[in-house]
């Protein structure tokens, strides 16, 4: 069911919409190096293997896991005996990118800058982070973003109707359709395989056809199929998504008993124990983080009691890191900061390391001005040392706000005296 044109691509209208960025590349624009930065699913490789088509160029692939720089050469060299013989471009698709080392990474550059190859990266990490500055200032990051429900719900549909598919051979049933789409989480293929192994257990395994009764994949087929009891919250239907929403934002709100209800309520249906101790980490972090510090130490705790114990022992751990989380003091001020150091990163603000801070543990760092004079904390009375940390374009830059809650009242204190101690300048002498 991989789609066969641009306009079977589900989901990704940011990107192909009238004049978006590929629908421009495919249909006769500039060609240009690309980075598809987006969730399991989502269809980089098919983009990307519908980029090369659409443009009639040559297509190569190598995937990061098991591509080293002799297999990255060998694709170049004939790249380019292609575009010397015949004119014609390759467009080169490598998956998993980010797993690429930067030696691997680096040996690309040549080809990319003189467009013997035209690059298309896939990539499920931040290539922000993952991907080496100059190949990445030679590329279009394109991010792709989750399908949503409406998106697999549509390509379930075709899957069952399109003759590449199940060619109208079995129907489903509203409810059993709804379980795949949450099954799917987004992740395209992850639904799709689900929908194949619930058809398996109704068409006739002799010759592929519908058996004699009706033919419906219900919710017990799928359940079946994938070994995961749905998800049935009460009578009147409250969906998968709601009841953890409703969870996260009662221990988000402190009230206890609201957010042990909703506990309850994922475990009697036979919500998987894991999504809900992932849930209580991110939590943690996100609504708690310095106000308590050790509230991600006990969520932890109770995702290391799920993984060795298990239900329904595991409950017992579970409620234990809801009631420590609800009853915390809450704070968000972490994840404000780490979005707002993020934000700037892609912004561009990210300058050269300060020399002092630099390694220089190689021959020729001091030639090169690196770790000289770095002021060693620890041999400071009071072990602070004023010295510049961050690239000249961020000096003097807040990121981190305490609140007055919880043990990040005493930070708040504290942090202003440690800023003044790091960032203020000797007096000059008369």
């Amino acid at each position: 069911m991989r789609p066969a044109t641009l306009d079977e691509v589900l989901g990704q209208d940011h990107l192909l919409g009238p004049g978006a960025p590929l629908r421009r590349l495919v249909q006769g624009g500039a060609p240009a190096s690309m980075l598809l930065y987006g969730p399991p699913g989502t269809g980089k490789t098919t983009l990307a293997t519908l980029v090369a088509g659409a443009t009639g160029r040559r297509f190569a692939q190598l995937s990061a896991l098991n591509a080293g720089v002799k297999e990255v050469r060998a694709v170049i060299a004939e790249a380019r005996d292609s575009l010397r013989r015949t004119g014609e471009q390759t467009v080169l698709f490598i998956d998993e990118v980010h797993r690429f080392s930067k030696t691997q990474q680096d040996s690309l550059l040549g080809a990319v800058e003189d467009r013997t190859v035209i690059l298309i990266g896939a990539t499920t990490e931040n290539p922000y982070f993952s991907v080496v500055s100059p190949l990445l200032s030679r590329s279009l990051v394109l991010q792709l973003r989750p399908l949503g429900d409406a998106d697999v719900e549509a390509l379930i549909d075709r899957a069952l109707a399109d003759p590449r598919g199940l060619a109208g051979k079995v129907g489903i049933a509203d409810d059993a359709k709804a379980h795949l789409v949450a099954l799917g989480g987004g992740d395209a293929r992850r639904s799709l395989t689900a929908l194949e192994a619930a058809a398996d257990s109704v068409l006739d395994p002799r010759d592929g056809a519908a058996p004699a009764d009706d033919g419906i994949i219900d919710l017990a087929a799928v359940e079946r199929a994938v070994d995961r009891a749905a998800v049935r919250y009460d009578r009147d239907g409250d969906q998968h998504y709601d009841v953890i929403s409703a969870f996260i934002k009662s221990i988000r709100g402190s009230d206890v008993d609201a957010a042990l209800h909703y506990l309850a309520r994922m475990i009697e249906a036979g919500e998987d124990p894991r999504f809900i101790a992932r849930r209580l980490m991110v939590h943690a972090s996100e609504d708690i983080g310095m106000a308590d510090p050790t509230a991600i130490q006990v969520a932890v705790a109770a995702a290391q009691v799920v993984q060795l114990v298990g239900l329904p022992e595991a409950r017992i751990g579970l409620a234990q890191a809801t009631i420590h989380l609800a009853t915390a003091p809450k704070s968000n001020a972490v994840v404000a900061a780490i979005d707002a150091a993020m934000a700037d990163v892609r912004a561009g603000k990210a300058g050269l390391v300060p020399p002092p801070l630099r390694d220089g543990h190689y021959p020729g760092a001091a030639k090169l001005g690196n770790a000289q004079r770095y002021v060693y904390p620890h041999d400071l009375a009071e072990g602070v040392a004023r010295q510049q940390y961050p690239p000249d374009e961020l000096v003097g830059t807040d990121y981190y706000t305490p609140t007055g809650r919880g043990a990040e009242r005493g930070l708040s204190e504290r942090l202003p005296k440690l800023r003044k101690a790091i960032r203020e300048r000797p007096s000059s002498p008369e």
